[in-house]
């Protein structure tokens, strides 16, 4: 029997289980339905635009704020109900103790008590306590109020009597009103008088109510109105600029080459005003860099297409240069080796014409080179010195001085500044006589240092800004602003640096190229 007691406790607990499941499962969907219905707001609200949003917003806030004036005004209201109460009771009592012998006739005193709108009055003077009018019949008092102040008992006394009375007033709303209150007040001016009542909380409620609804109604009317000048003040100050920065943003994205779509800023000298002109700036930069950005993928795509066929130029070019180093000629056999060197360049140049605009040149292979054979080859493939012209000088500390760096990276290098001093000498104008080229030089520590100089007119203080960056440097009519840009990226490979000096003539570059770590060699 025992056994099979417990068989039936198991199965009863395993049905039981069973069934916590069975409800479970049948929930999920509720559940989800809940969930949806709370996330159903949360959708609506981010629908709104920004208007609706900040007229939704203004009108809770100042609803909030009529909900804080309301809550203290109810309980100022309730007791300024109740002391008109103990007014109009002390009078009845003044009254009824002006009957000769004390004997209230039941008339008056019904007349009297419903005047007050109270179901008893007593009082306490000089000392003695007493019933002036009693009660139609036996009363059952279910809550107790005193409003005398208690002075000495100090302010955080009178705070939680305040709270108190709001407490109590809420209690009011939410009551049946079917409650008998005893209420006691102060009595003239001596502070061991007090006058009693007993009243109903009935007409108190309904007081209430009305007074509560009357404030309803004003609160309401406040704060749409409130809401209203509101959102018209914030909308005209915030939210239309807002907006309209808004849909410059949507607008100008559909077509930033376009400069018709940039913003036009304000002149206000506010938060929204310096956001407006920013953007405008903004608009303006990312309008030109756009349009640069085309001018340089149609340029690739026309040294792209001319690639092909000044390759095959330069190879005629190098076979019929190949031929002439087979003549005995001198001359030929002195400039022939530099002429096919310079074809081989222009080739290579022209296999790589793309690279630029790549991540990177190709790494440098570095070897430690005679930095003035580098520099006699700069000045021949340059035509350096020109007779009457422009003056080569080479000034190498010491002689011997070597470099480690890649030969045909260094070339480009020296190659492309140089042959900006050449241009910049040709372009003066009068005189070209006295143009002077000069290449400083020498080991400093770990690395060589290297000064081209000229003395032609300088750079202009607007180009400086703009110095090494592609296509924006040159001052040539027809120049590409690219050799400068070439050789910064060809010496950042190395580690090394290029810079303008500041010189009262002429223009001066610094290039700085360090020696390989130990570990790198």
């Amino acid at each position: 029997m025992k056994k099979a007691s417990e068989d039936r406790t198991v199965l009863q607990r395993h049905a039981s289980h069973s069934d916590d499941e069975n409800v479970g499962e049948e929930l999920s969907p509720a559940r989800i339905a809940i969930q949806n219905g709370l996330t159903a707001p949360k959708q609506a609200w981010l629908k709104l635009g920004l208007p609706m949003k900040l007229l939704v917003l203004t009108v809770i806030f100042v609803m909030l704020a009529e909900v804080l004036i309301f809550v203290p005004s109810v309980a100022n209201f309730r007791v300024n109900w109740i002391n008109d109460r103990l007014m109009a009771a002390h009078l009845a009592a003044l009254a009824a103790d002006a009957v000769p012998g004390g004997n209230i006739p039941p008339p008056l005193r019904e007349e009297l008590l419903t005047t007050a709108e109270v179901q008893a009055v007593a009082w306490r003077r000089d000392g003695r306590r007493r019933l002036v009018l009693p009660p139609r019949a036996p009363l059952a008092v279910d809550a107790h109020f005193d409003l005398r102040s208690r002075p000495e008992l100090g302010t955080s006394h009178e705070i939680l009597v305040r709270l108190g009375l709001i407490g109590d007033a809420l209690r009011v709303f939410v009551g049946s009103g079917q409650r008998t209150l005893r209420v006691i007040g102060p009595l003239g001016n001596n502070v061991d008088d007090f006058i009693e009542v007993v009243m109903p909380e009935k007409p108190l409620r309904a007081a209430m109510y009305r007074f509560g609804l009357n404030i309803l109604g004003l609160s309401i009317i406040i704060s749409f109105v409130t809401a209203a000048m509101v959102y018209i003040a914030l909308s005209r100050l915030l939210v239309q600029p807002m907006m309209r920065i808004s849909r410059n943003l949507v607008r100008f994205s559909e077509n930033p080459e376009d400069q018709s779509r940039i913003i036009v800023a304000s002149e206000r000298n506010d938060e929204i005003g310096t956001v407006e002109r920013e953007l405008a700036d903004m608009q303006q930069q990312l309008t030109q860099l756009l349009r640069q950005k085309n001018r340089l993928a149609q340029l690739g795509l026309a040294v792209s297409k001319i690639n092909h066929d000044l390759r095959n130029m330069l190879a005629n070019a190098q076979l019929i240069s190949d031929r002439l180093s087979a003549l005995p000629d001198p001359t030929v056999q002195r400039f022939a080796p530099k002429l096919i060197a310079s074809l081989d360049r222009a080739i290579n140049f022209c296999n790589d014409t793309l690279r630029f605009g790549r991540a990177q040149e190709a790494v440098p292979r570095r070897e430690l080179l005679l930095v003035k054979s580098i520099l006699s080859e700069v000045g021949d493939s340059l035509l350096l010195p020109r007779e009457n012209c422009i003056a080569w000088e080479m000034s190498i500390t010491p002689a011997t001085l070597r470099i480690d760096a890649d030969r045909e990276h260094l070339y480009r290098v020296l190659s492309n500044v140089c042959r900006n001093a050449v241009q910049a000498l040709e372009s003066t104008e009068g005189d070209r006589s006295g143009g002077r080229i000069s290449v400083k030089a020498w080991r400093d520590g770990r690395k060589v240092v290297l000064d081209v100089e000229d003395n032609g007119p300088g750079i202009p203080p607007r180009v400086r800004e703009t110095l090494f960056q592609a296509f924006r440097s040159s001052q040539r009519v027809g120049g590409s602003g690219l050799g400068l840009s070439i050789a910064t990226e060809l010496l950042a490979s190395h580690g090394g640096t290029i810079r303008l000096l500041e010189t009262e003539s002429g223009t001066t570059f610094r290039i700085e190229i360090p020696d390989r770590s130990p570990h790198e060699l």
